[in-house]
């Protein structure tokens, strides 16, 4: 692993809040529908530091996006290659992967196997199609505190007498669905409040979202509402901050904010 990889996949230090952003480009042949994404660390006003960078793919019939820490190389099987996020049929769930292999290829066995690194789940949301969505955020637990390790999550596949296809037994969105949450640390996108003279929903992101938009949004956990996760929205029609805190790694924090970019047919 380089130290940019290592940096990236890494739970956030303690005290710290990561600040960032992200740009989209939309140039190019084909970037209005698939659209590259970079993120850079903000050190100060001047200079930023990139750390990564994710495309959709386009031979997919679901959201599925490569996330590389080389912004020239954004292959599947590039070196740069650190992780992908795909989504249900309607965009509604999405999970995150590290760079490892599917269990559907009959050779992956052992630590070859990916892991999961986050899930998000979209519900309808309860207002109507306008009001905000509803984001429940699910990823491993932090099983080292002391060494900053998170629990393996590494989905085998298992074909189940009751099933023709065999699925991934013990998914994050599996473990979810049945209530085996011990290893899970669960969250969820903070509330918005309606401001009548902006017509829209809104949170205080003291000053650095700039511009109301469905896609911004901040996570907290329950057990203390105050302390923001991550929080994501909009500064410009291509810009995007981004900012995030422990537990989360830079490339999870990523990966939630690349499902907020696919639209959702059942939550819009």
């Amino acid at each position: 692993m380089t130290n940019l990889e290592i940096f990236v996949s890494s739970p956030a230090r303690r005290n710290v809040t990561y600040k960032c952003r992200i740009t989209r480009d939309k140039r190019g042949v084909d970037r209005g529908i698939y659209p590259t994404y970079y993120l850079h660390l903000e050190k100060d006003e001047e200079k930023r530091i990139f750390l990564l960078a994710a495309r959709k793919r386009k031979k997919s019939t679901t959201a599925n996006y490569l996330i590389s820490i080389d912004p020239t190389d954004l292959r599947r099987y590039g070196n740069s290659f650190v992780g992908k996020v795909r989504s249900n049929a309607l965009g509604t769930q999405f999970t995150l992967y590290d760079n490892g292999e599917s269990p559907k290829k009959s050779w992956v066995i052992g630590n070859s196997v990916r892991q999961e690194l986050a899930a998000v789940i979209y519900d309808t949301n309860v207002l109507g199609f306008k009001g905000p969505r509803k984001m429940t955020v699910l990823i491993p637990g932090i099983c080292d505190a002391e060494n900053y390790r998170r629990q393996e999550i590494r989905p085998l596949l298992v074909k189940l007498v009751s099933t023709v296809c065999p699925t991934e037994q013990d998914s994050i969105l599996e473990r979810w669905k049945n209530r085996k949450t011990d290893d899970l640390i669960a969250m969820h996108n903070k509330s918005p409040v309606w401001n009548e003279d902006t017509q829209s929903y809104v949170l205080n992101f003291h000053g650095r979202v700039t511009q109301p938009s469905v896609k911004n949004f901040q996570i907290i956990h329950e057990a203390d509402p105050k302390y923001i996760v991550m929080q994501f929205g909009r500064i410009g029609y291509d810009a995007f901050t981004m900012d995030f805190r422990y537990p989360l790694s830079a490339l999870q924090a990523f990966g939630i904010a690349m499902s907020s970019f696919h639209g959702k047919i059942a939550c819009e």
